[in-house]
């Protein structure tokens, strides 16, 4: 049951918030682009949580494609992810207001707008697992 639509909606969050972390900056300063990975390095523990968020969002939605079994474990797990993807849209959007030095760093990334898309389609992979679940409950009450 693997190839069912919700799959293919949590394969593709998982993948747009585990890989293009890295591919996408978040912003550009004055010296360089600024990517997820390169927060990890900084003192602050705010700039140090939002790499670790988007990998949680990414396990977050991977784990919940098995989970096809029990799908209203997975559409628990969906929802979890869809509130760590919403706490780091609010961590970003914190952030880049009160960056340092913000004149010089007004070019927003593409990365921005990660957990945007990934929220997106996991309330596709949502509504979808709710369909399933509507489905299997009325061919219960024909039997």
């Amino acid at each position: 049951m693997i190839q069912r639509i919700q799959s293919v909606y949590l394969l593709l969050a998982s993948v747009i918030s585990g890989v293009l972390i890295f591919v996408f900056n978040l912003w550009t300063s004055i010296s360089k682009d600024i990517f997820a990975i390169d927060l990890l390095n900084r003192e602050s523990y705010l700039l140090k949580s939002i790499p670790v968020l988007f990998l949680v969002s990414a396990i977050l939605a991977f784990v919940a494609i098995f989970l096809y079994k029990n799908r209203k474990l997975q559409f628990v797990i969906g929802r979890l992810a869809i509130l760590v993807n919403l706490i780091l849209l609010g961590l970003l959007i914190y952030v880049s207001l009160t960056l340092p030095g913000e004149v010089s760093i007004s070019e927003k990334g593409i990365g921005m707008f990660i957990p945007i898309i990934a929220i997106l389609l996991i309330v596709l992979a949502n509504k979808a697992i709710k369909k399933d679940e509507d489905l299997v409950k009325s061919v219960d009450r024909l039997r």
